[in-house]
C-alpha cells in the first residue's frame, strides 16, 4: 500500500525455483512510510516449470495460477485475470532475481506522483557484468532508437521491470503472447499519450538460464517479436484513424 493505492505484483516464471524465493520474500519485506507492507498482492504464473517454481512461490506467500502455453506475454496476462479488484498499481518483475526489489518503491511511487506508465530503465541504472548480452544490448537499443523516433519522444529501455496504473493497463487491451509484450505495452501507452517516466534501476545477473539470450534461437524469436510489434501497434492506429473519419462521412451521407 502507498498512499492508499493498493500494490499488486505480476510475476511470470518458468522454471525459477533458484531465484523465485529471493525475489517474492524481497518484495514482501518492502515497507512504505507507516511501516506498513508496500506490496499488498505478488501473483506468480508458472508457465509450465518442471522444477519447483510454483511450490516456492506459495510457500513464501505469492499466488500462484498456472498456465500451461509458454509465453511471457501470455503468462502475464494469465497472472494480470487473477489480480485483485482492489489492485491500483499494477507492478511487473522477472522471477530471475535480475531487478533489485528495493527499487520498487519508486517505480511505484512515480505513479503515485501522477504517472500512468513508470519504466526501469536499465541504461539509466547501473548494469552488472554479463547480466545483459550484447545482442540484448543491440536489440534493446535498436528498438528504443525506432520507438523514439516513431513517437518523437526519449525512449532508452524495454525493461521488464515497470509499474502502471490498472485502469490504464486495461485500456490497452494487451494482446501479445510472446516477447512482444514490454514493447506492446509502451507502443500503445505512447499512441495514447500516457504520462510515461523512466526510472532508473539496476540489472543484475540472472539466477539460473535465459530464456531468450540463453539460446540462439531464444535472441531471433525475441528480436522478431519486438520489432514486428512495434510496427503492428503503429500500423494499426494510424489504419484506425484514417478509416473512422470516412465511416462516419459515410454514414451521414446516407442520413
Amino acid at each position: 500500500m502507498l498512499n492508499q493505492l493498493h500494490i499488486s505484483v505480476v510475476i511470470p516464471a518458468r522454471d525459477e525455483d533458484q531465484a523465485i524465493g529471493q525475489v517474492v520474500s524481497g518484495l514482501f519485506k518492502l515497507r512504505n512510510s507507516n511501516n506498513q507492507r508496500l506490496i499488498d498482492d505478488i501473483v506468480v504464473c508458472d508457465n509450465g516449470s518442471k522444477d519447483n517454481t510454483l511450490h516456492i512461490a506459495r510457500l513464501y506467500g505469492a499466488r500462484v495460477i498456472k498456465q500451461a502455453i509458454a509465453g511471457y506475454g501470455i503468462a502475464c496476462l494469465t497472472a494480470m485475470s487473477a489480480l485483485s479488484n482492489d489492485t491500483d498499481i499494477v507492478l511487473f518483475v522477472d522471477g530471475d532475481r535480475s531487478c533489485n526489489p528495493l527499487q520498487a518503491h519508486d517505480l511505484c511511487k512515480a505513479i503515485n506522483d501522477g504517472a500512468d506508465l513508470a519504466i526501469g530503465s536499465r541504461k539509466l541504472g547501473y548494469i552488472e557484468a554479463d547480466a545483459m548480452s550484447a545482442a540484448q544490448r543491440f536489440g534493446n537499443g535498436l528498438a528504443c532508437w525506432i520507438l523514439s523516433h516513431l513517437y518523437r519522444s526519449t525512449v532508452t529501455d524495454l525493461g521488464p521491470y515497470r509499474a502502471i496504473r490498472k485502469t490504464k493497463l486495461d485500456a490497452l487491451k494487451m494482446q501479445d503472447l510472446s516477447f512482444g509484450w514490454t514493447v506492446e505495452m509502451q507502443a500503445k501507452a505512447l499512441e495514447r499519450r500516457y504520462q510515461i517516466k523512466e526510472i532508473a534501476v539496476d540489472c543484475r545477473r540472472r539466477i539460473g538460464v535465459s530464456k531468450i539470450s540463453g539460446t540462439f534461437s531464444g535472441v531471433i524469436g525475441a528480436g522478431k517479436g519486438i520489432l514486428s510489434t512495434i510496427f503492428k501497434v503503429w500500423w494499426q492506429h494510424r489504419r484506425n484513424h484514417k478509416i473512422s473519419p470516412v465511416i462516419l462521412n459515410k454514414k451521414e451521407s446516407e442520413a
